[in-house]
């Protein structure tokens, strides 16, 4: 026996993983030993974690001996030479990979939960288990994350058979592994609790793994404090600072959902009001685009001076008024990657629309008609790339069922694109 447990040993494999923190990582965590395990190693990294389901294809009366292996996207690999060894016929291997491709299924649909796999496009992959005795599942998830684009694969475990690690070094850019032993003989006999991990846990693991930190800010300016919210995932890969909309403030439920959605895909949320209790009571004020533009640009100073985002891509999502205002600052202040405005008013933001370069997306409701006309004609005037995305059967407020997580499905992607 080596490690206590899983997460004892995804401790002491992240110490030979720290090297690869420079690279900005992702972690992969092999369900369901390897989350126990990745969990660990990914929170020394500060390191976003994410899920790969494999399943092994288990040999007739020994189903632990892996004669193969598939991942959740179909990616299947196979030893011909143990499954003619075993007398699998392909009858066999097919009804086999029926069944387990089925339970990849129902694994995915509830470890995931609704959220979309992290982008891996020209990043690192760290791909984690609990140890490997043929490789056969490793192999195959090394597969899988090439074809969701990794610039880089790692495997990490904390121990493996001599062959495994052979195989994989084959594949695999890097292969890390602490304990290689002359006889494996087991995974489980170099833990002293291997017990079986369950769904729940995993589930609590990775809703562990992807709460992201919440903290209250102060914006300080000659004679007002503006209150402001930043939502801070785990090694975050862009910022999105939130221009509020008339009557709107950083508790505005609707944004929160969206900042919400935008931290579980890495993005920092930073959300300040833009007026204090007293001005916003003022009509004039709320329209007073220059104003609130003036404030964004203060807000964005003050995140590019925080350690923690400095070095981030910075982009806008601004709504109702707030879109305007988040146009005009990024035509006239500091660089922003990318745009994005729910249900806004674009046009609002007049002169400046032309000299507005970072990617803007405008959000609409198709039932939203009068502002609909209002962004098309904003959209004219924009010299830079730019789309409008129409939300089907969604009104001013996005109330109907699905529509706001439709919106927040959009803005993540966009803001993923472009905050690089």
């Amino acid at each position: 026996m080596e490690y206590a447990d899983r997460r004892e040993a995804g401790r002491r494999l992240a110490s030979e993983l720290l090297p690869l923190a420079q690279e900005q990582p992702v972690v992969v965590a092999l369900p369901r030993g390897g989350v126990p395990v990745a969990v660990e190693a990914a929170h020394v990294l500060a390191a976003p974690t994410d899920i790969l389901a494999v399943r092994k294809l288990g040999a007739p009366g020994n189903p632990e001996l892996a004669v193969g292996a598939v991942a959740e996207d179909g990616t299947a690999v196979l030893d011909p030479r143990s499954a003619s060894l075993m007398g699998m016929t392909q009858a066999m291997l097919d009804a086999t990979l029926a069944e387990e491709s089925e339970e990849l299924r129902r694994r995915v649909e509830r470890y995931r939960d609704g959220c979309a796999a992290i982008p891996l496009e020209g990043r690192t992959a760290i791909a984690i288990d609990d140890g490997m005795a043929t490789g056969m599942t490793d192999l195959a998830a090394v597969r899988a994350l090439r074809k969701r684009g990794a610039q880089r694969v790692v495997v990490a475990v904390p121990v493996a058979s001599s062959e495994a690690v052979s195989l994989l070094s084959g594949e695999a850019d890097e292969v890390i592994c602490p304990k290689v032993p002359r006889r494996l003989y087991g995974v489980g006999m170099w833990y002293a609790d291997f017990a079986p991990v369950s769904d729940e846990q995993v589930l609590a693991l990775l809703a562990e793994a992807r709460e992201p930190a919440s903290e209250e800010l102060a914006l300080k300016l000659a004679d007002i404090e503006l209150p402001g919210r930043l939502i801070l995932p785990v090694s975050p890969r862009g910022t999105v600072v939130f221009a509020h909309g008339s009557g709107s403030s950083r508790d505005s439920p609707r944004n929160m959902a969206v900042a919400g959605t935008l931290a579980a895909r890495g993005l920092a949320a930073l959300l300040f009001d833009l007026l204090d209790e007293r001005e916003a009571r003022r009509r004039e004020l709320v329209f007073d685009i220059a104003l609130l533009a003036e404030r964004l640009l203060l807000a964005t100073r003050r995140a590019r001076v925080d350690p923690r985002l400095a070095e981030l891509p910075v982009g806008y999502f601004g709504a109702s008024t707030g879109a305007a205002a988040a146009l005009q600052a990024a035509a006239v202040g500091e660089r922003v990657a990318a745009v994005v405005s729910r249900g806004g008013r674009p046009d609002l933001a007049g002169e400046h629309l032309g000299a507005v370069r970072a990617p803007t997306l405008l959000i609409v409701g198709a039932n939203d008609r009068d502002v609909l006309e209002l962004n098309r004609r904003a959209a004219a005037l924009l010299r830079c790339e730019h789309e409008i995305a129409v939300v089907p059967g969604a009104g001013h407020l996005f109330e109907e069922p699905g529509a706001l997580e439709h919106v927040a499905a959009l803005a993540s992607e966009w803001f993923q694109r472009h905050l690089r």
